[in-house]
C-alpha cells in the first residue's frame, strides 16, 4: 500500500509511529472521516481508538449502528507532532489517499467530524458550526455521496452543549442512510498517486481552527 511508504509530508514521516490509514467495513454504506491519528491511534495503527472514538461508539449504539457496520478514517493518515493541526500542505499531500478511499468504499453518506474534513470534503472554508447537521450530495473523485457535516467528538468531550448537538444531529442519519443514493453528479477522473520527493515542512503556514 503506498500510504505505508508515503514520504510526501518530510515532518510527519520522520515522526510517526504508524501510517493510520482507516478501518472498518470496506463495504460500509456509512463512513466517518476526522482529522488525524492522535497519540494512541500513532501506536495502534487504528483510527478513533482513544476518548473521542469510544463516544463516537457509545453515539453509534444509540442508532442502533456498531462500529463494525462503518468506516473510519482521517484526513491526514499520520499524527503531526504534539498533535496539533494538520498544516494545509499536508492536507494536500494525503488528499489523494482519502479520494481514493471513498472511490474503493462507495458509501452512500460521510460524515465529516469537525472543520478539517469538512472544508476538506465540501470544498468550501464554511465552518463546521454554520454547516453541521446538514446533509447536502457532492461528488467526491468518481463517487457521489451525500456529506453529512458533525461536530468532532473531540469536540463533545468536555462542552456539553456540544455533545447535545452532536447527538441531535446523529440521530437524523438512520432517516437519511434510508434516502434513495443521491444522482451521480460531476464526475472527475480517478485520482493517480505519484512518488514525490519529500519536501520540508512549510514555514508559517496557516492552520485551520477545530471550530
Amino acid at each position: 500500500m503506498a500510504a505505508r511508504q508515503c514520504t510526501r509530508c518530510a515532518e510527519l514521516a520522520g515522526t510517526r509511529t504508524s501510517v493510520v490509514f482507516g478501518a472498518g467495513n470496506a463495504d460500509a454504506e456509512l463512513m466517518f472521516v476526522g482529522e488525524a491519528p492522535g497519540a494512541n491511534e500513532d501506536l495502534q495503527g487504528l483510527p478513533f481508538v482513544g476518548a473521542a472514538g469510544k463516544l463516537l461508539e457509545q453515539l453509534l449504539g444509540e442508532i442502533g449502528l456498531s462500529r463494525s457496520e462503518v468506516f473510519i478514517a482521517n484526513v491526514l493518515k499520520c499524527r503531526p507532532p504534539g498533535n496539533r493541526d494538520p498544516q494545509p500542505g499536508e492536507i494536500e499531500n494525503c488528499r489523494p489517499y482519502l479520494i481514493r478511499q471513498v472511490e474503493l468504499i462507495e458509501p452512500r453518506v460521510i460524515c465529516t467530524l469537525g472543520n478539517f474534513a469538512t472544508k476538506l470534503l465540501r470544498g468550501h472554508p464554511a465552518g463546521i458550526t454554520r454547516v453541521h447537521g446538514e446533509p447536502e450530495v457532492r461528488a467526491i473523485g468518481n463517487h457521489t455521496v451525500r456529506l453529512y457535516p458533525l461536530f468532532h467528538p473531540a469536540a463533545a468531550l468536555y462542552t456539553p452543549s456540544t455533545l447535545e448537538t452532536l447527538r441531535a444531529d446523529f440521530t437524523r442519519l438512520p432517516a437519511i442512510l434510508a434516502l434513495a443514493p443521491p444522482v451521480p453528479i460531476a464526475l472527475t477522473p480517478a485520482v493517480e498517486i505519484e512518488p514525490v520527493e519529500p519536501s520540508a515542512p512549510p514555514r508559517e503556514a496557516e492552520q485551520l481552527g477545530l471550530f
